[in-house]
């Protein structure tokens, strides 16, 4: 084993990059101190060249492992000392050490915390919600920090395509035309590096395949290939309308409705889907509630639902949540039962913010019907302002003492 372990680290040693990429959002402070900083994320979205990004930053660079690799379907838990003993005799004793893909390896959090008490600072990537789960928080409480990565944000996309001048001074005719074209195409072609580097529809199923097949169904022990894969294209194309588990097991002939909740768990797992619930102060009531699904990236949403006119609606939506995902905070819908809000985001027992989103605003029986839904969030959370993101539409609206922000997209990516 200690001669294939070092085998991997030479032909992996190559993996430090040497062309530029795209600088990925990472706080300085999280580089030098003890926790160990797990970096959590859907497969393809970029956590390797961030662990690269951080290796290059740090001053020892040489114990770096990608657990993703044909070679190891022996490696366990055991194996790790030979690892580490493999590190000093190729490198001499360093105190960085950066892990790709552990998740493969059942037990890792074992090795990291040994590390983790030895004074060592550990960087991990992981593909699997699970090693966040509350099994390893309770191990390792107090030792990490748990970061998730998503594909590209909007200013990291102008940034791949050598766009980045648009978020300067937006003013006259041109300069906003100009970055509403790029909103449009990132409203469509979503975020992935590998699919933005090659725009090929096989980049994309591949992608799939591979989270599907490998991350949901071989993970999981899963036999029955056509409800996983039913269950993925209805929610899709479905994104932002309420779903109860009932419903879904009725649409992918399964009789069970656990059944459909354990295959929905194990696909967010893999950060392909989320689930959104209603806010309700009643923890029963949230959980019995009619959920609404979001997937990780518009390409993928596209690529995998039922296509139909006006769906510009339902990936500007799916494109808020993950923003808002990225920004932090929890996440929920609000539903009054007279109206209804498709974002508020709570951090800690108070929401902080009300987000609906209305492609196009025009309508006027659309715009009243926006404007109460985002009312009826304010009022009922006590607010002060409220928001309403649309594709191109801006103006400011006074509600009473309130105000309610209606910008285009863009503008709000930029905030």
């Amino acid at each position: 084993m200690k001669q294939l372990l070092k085998d991997i680290i030479i032909d992996q040693k190559s993996f430090l990059p040497s062309k530029k990429t795209i600088i990925r959002s990472f706080s300085e402070k999280y580089l030098n101190n003890e926790e160990i900083i797990i970096i959590s994320g859907v497969r393809r979205c970029g956590k390797s060249v961030l662990l690269q990004q951080i290796r290059d930053r740090l001053p020892q660079k040489d114990y770096f492992f990608n657990f993703d690799d044909d070679r190891l379907g022996n490696f366990t838990v055991e194996n790790f000392q030979q690892l580490y003993e493999v590190f000093i005799e190729l490198y001499g004793e360093q105190n960085y050490f950066y892990f790709d893909e552990i998740q493969n390896i059942v037990g890792w959090e074992h090795f990291a915390k040994r590390l983790y008490n030895s004074g060592k600072k550990v960087f991990i990537t992981g593909s699997n919600a699970r090693m966040l789960s509350k099994e390893l928080g309770t191990y390792l409480t107090g030792c990490y920090i748990a970061i998730e990565l998503y594909p590209f944000s909007f200013s990291e996309f102008l940034d791949f395509r050598e766009q980045q001048h648009l978020l300067g001074d937006i003013s006259g005719t041109i300069a906003r035309g100009e970055i509403q074209s790029a909103f449009n195409d990132y409203l469509k072609q979503g975020g992935f590096p590998i699919y933005l580097k090659s725009e090929d529809g096989i980049v994309l199923k591949t992608l799939y395949d591979n989270i599907l097949y490998k991350d949901v169904m071989v993970r999981n022990q899963i036999v029955n290939e056509r409800e996983v894969k039913e269950l993925v294209y209805y929610t899709v194309s479905n994104i932002g309308k309420p779903l109860t588990y009932t419903s879904l097991a009725k649409v992918i002939g399964v009789k069970n409705s656990t059944t459909v909740k354990n295959y929905l768990e194990y696909i967010e797992n893999t950060y392909l889907l989320f689930s959104l619930s209603k806010l309700d102060y009643s923890v029963k009531a949230q959980l019995r509630n009619p959920k609404k699904v979001y997937a990780i990236d518009n390409a993928l949403v596209s690529r995998l639902g039922f296509h139909f006119s006006g769906e510009e609606g339902r990936l500007l939506e799916n494109m808020v949540y993950i923003e808002l995902r990225r920004r932090g905070g929890e996440i929920f819908y609000h539903n009054s039962g007279s109206a209804e809000c498709d974002f508020v985001v709570r951090n800690g027992f108070r929401v902080m913010q009300a987000i609906q989103v209305c492609y196009l605003f025009g309508n006027s029986d659309t715009r009243e019907r926006e404007i109460r839904g985002v009312q009826d969030a304010m009022d009922t959370y006590h607010l002060l302002e409220g928001t309403i993101i649309t594709n191109t539409h801006e103006e400011e609206v006074k509600y009473g003492d309130k105000m309610i922000h209606i910008l285009p997209a863009w503008k709000w990516l930029h905030l």
